[in-house]
């Protein structure tokens, strides 16, 4: 597929015109990362953004004692290291990828360049910075105010929803870099998996999570149910 046609499918740039899509597409680098591969590093010279063409990309800070907490994880479409970009600062955080991903690579210089010819392509920028900030606050919200059980739920429940409210949902990350992202540890989480499978909340079987109770998870996501 031509670049000027998977950008056209990217969300942040979908209400762009064919002329400014063959402009981005002009600057575009497509880069490849195997599982695992780091892409940048905490301290590193915001060159360009990345948009996912497709596969996933983590997001996680490292503490003194080189503990890893999983920030967010970045999927098919997503956009990200745009805000250290037009900062004009380094990457505050590390990225690698969860599973083999293609993506694309907008250098910063170019790309700025582009924004002073034409100003539609930063308020498209501007729109996805905001939803993507109120994603981090809820983030923020879950960690501080719910419990496990009630962050575990709120992830299932996002999972279901971007898939059409199916009851059947597919992990994206092993369940070590998932304990991360909740913040706790894979034993907890493996605990908590096990109690809402004994409940009848879900099932889960290696990577699929299949949800048996709807309601009573959607009450335990809102802190209106704890699990027992």
């Amino acid at each position: 597929m031509e670049i000027t046609d998977q950008i056209g499918g990217i969300e942040l740039f979908s209400d762009l015109s064919p002329e400014q899509r063959h402009a981005l597409a002009r600057i575009a680098l497509r880069r490849r990362y195997a599982r695992g591969a780091a892409i940048f590093s905490e301290g590193d010279e915001a060159r360009g953004f990345y948009v996912i063409l497709s596969g996933a990309v983590r997001i996680y800070k490292l503490s003194p004692e080189g503990k890893e907490q999983t920030l967010h994880i970045f999927e098919d479409g997503d956009p990200f290291g745009e805000v250290a970009v037009f900062s004009g600062t380094s990457f505050p955080a590390y990225a690698d990828a969860v599973r083999e991903s293609s993506l694309l690579f907008f250098p910063r210089d170019t790309f700025i360049s582009l924004i002073r010819q034409d100003p539609d392509l930063s308020l498209a920028m501007l729109a996805v910075l905001s939803r993507r900030l109120r994603t981090f606050a809820g983030i923020i919200e879950d960690l501080s105010l719910k419990e496990v059980p009630g962050r575990l739920a709120v992830h299932v429940l996002s999972l279901s929803e971007k898939n059409g409210g199916q009851d059947e949902v597919e992990l994206t990350m092993s369940k070590g870099q998932l304990a991360s992202l909740l913040g706790t540890i894979p034993a907890t989480l493996s605990r908590i998996f096990s109690r809402m499978q004994k409940g009848g909340l879900l099932r889960s079987e290696g990577t699929r999570v299949l949800i048996l109770d709807r309601h009573r998870l959607i009450r335990i996501a809102e802190g209106d149910e704890r699990l027992s």
